[in-house]
């Protein structure tokens, strides 16, 4: 982690805790805040989303400062830090002739081996992003998973190499025991099952790069393409992993979660009690999983930053570690835009063990080439294709939900 990045963390710790000082400070004198305090609190909760922001753009910028220091390394004809023998060296090759259009239309992006679906959801080198492979799926993988917040949860992924329907088998209920007297029969007592059908729905976008930008053997062109690819397809499907129907469209988690606590308050807004409550609504086992994430929209996490526990302490901490999410109540808490605005009857929060959602991805990622599809411009078109789908499996109440007062 470089010194500016660890400059902004410190101060983005200095800010919450001018913002926690204000909140404590009116809490203490057991009154609301005043319209001046109200209007800091406001600023300080605006800067703290700011300074985020910009943690991010430096990483991102130090990223694309070394790969361009890699591309003019190669330009020079210096050794590069990666062996320019292996397969993978192999693969961004075929890449960029593809690219420039030698070959066939067609270019299948494939995991190259097993790929480690939890390494790729650390995104910055300093929560162990430099021990994410950098070929060309992986890194297109990274920033589908960088914009989806279901595929930051650790959900349970299944790679398959082509896209027939498959049957996975979904818990509704779970066996039970009591006790048994000397000589009793023992009932029976079975687990039920259903059946959850994974498809392959296709997603695709469209992409295109002057032909300028393509015989320019400087530019990380595979970091641009996985780029726009990765944050087009993890829009269109992260949204369905939330709310999807299930109907012509992957089915979301909200859409199978069950309610774990309603609220008391009118319009549906969020109290710690709530939170509490609907935490410990997922039984322990599921809590202690390491994919056990809460969700929320952006505008919700504001609202939680205020709210304390009844021994005066904020239920909301901020990460100390780059990369790393902030954590609720002890567990990690990610935003989702997908996810409902606090309101009247509506699930705002998503809380639970994520590793029973289960993503289905048909192969890899598809690029297919046209010279002609803008050719009054001199723009070459890709075209990017993702097939995918998704459900959660266990529906004894592993993931549970907020819902707003009617």
């Amino acid at each position: 982690m470089s010194e500016m990045v660890k400059r902004l963390r410190e101060r983005r710790e200095n800010v919450w805790e001018q913002a926690k000082a204000i909140a404590d400070r009116a809490a203490d004198e057991n009154r609301a805040l005043s319209g001046e305090e109200e209007g800091e609190w406001q600023s300080l909760n605006a800067e703290l989303d700011a300074l985020d922001k910009r943690i991010k753009n430096v990483i991102d910028g130090e990223q694309r400062a070394k790969d361009a220091e890699d591309a003019m390394a190669k330009l020079r004809g210096e050794p590069r830090k990666q062996s320019g023998n292996g397969p993978q060296a192999q693969g961004n090759d075929e890449l960029r002739a593809f690219l420039r259009g030698e070959g066939a239309r067609y270019y299948d992006v494939v995991p190259n081996g097993p790929v480690n679906y939890r390494d790729l959801s650390k995104l910055t080198a300093g929560a162990g992003g430099n021990l994410v492979p950098t070929g060309f799926y992986e890194r297109l993988m990274a920033h589908l998973i960088e914009t989806s917040a279901v595929l930051q949860t650790n959900p349970t992924v299944l790679n398959t190499s082509s896209g027939e329907s498959i049957q996975v088998p979904k818990t509704t209920a779970h066996s039970s025991a009591a006790i048994v007297t000397e000589a009793a029969a023992i009932s029976e007592s079975d687990p039920a099952f259903g059946q959850v059908t994974l498809g392959a729905f296709k997603y695709g976008t469209l992409i295109q790069v002057s032909r300028e930008l393509l015989t320019d053997a400087g530019v990380d062109l595979e970091g641009y393409l996985s780029m726009q690819a990765g944050r087009a397809l993890g829009n269109a499907f992260g949204a369905h992993m939330v709310t999807g129907t299930g109907t012509g469209q992957p089915r979301g988690v909200v859409t199978d979660a069950t309610v774990g606590k309603t609220g008391a308050t009118a319009g549906g807004a969020i109290t710690a009690d709530d939170l509490i409550d609907l935490q410990y609504s997922v039984i322990a086992p599921y809590r202690a999983s390491s994919s056990c994430f809460w969700t929320v929209k952006d505008a919700t996490l504001g609202n939680i930053r205020k709210l304390k526990s009844t021994d005066g302490q904020y239920i909301w901490q901020p990460s100390l570690v780059a990369g790393a999410p902030d954590l609720l109540l002890g567990k990690p808490i990610v935003t989702d835009p997908n996810v409902a605005a606090v309101g009247s009857s509506a699930k705002s929060v998503v809380f639970g063990d994520m590793s029973q959602y289960f993503v289905r991805l048909a192969g890899g990622i598809r690029f297919e080439r046209s010279d002609d599809f803008a050719f009054n411009t001199d723009l070459v078109t890709f075209r990017a294709l993702l097939r995918a789908d998704a459900a959660l499996v266990d529906l004894t109440g592993a993931v549970k939900v907020f819902q707003g007062a009617a």
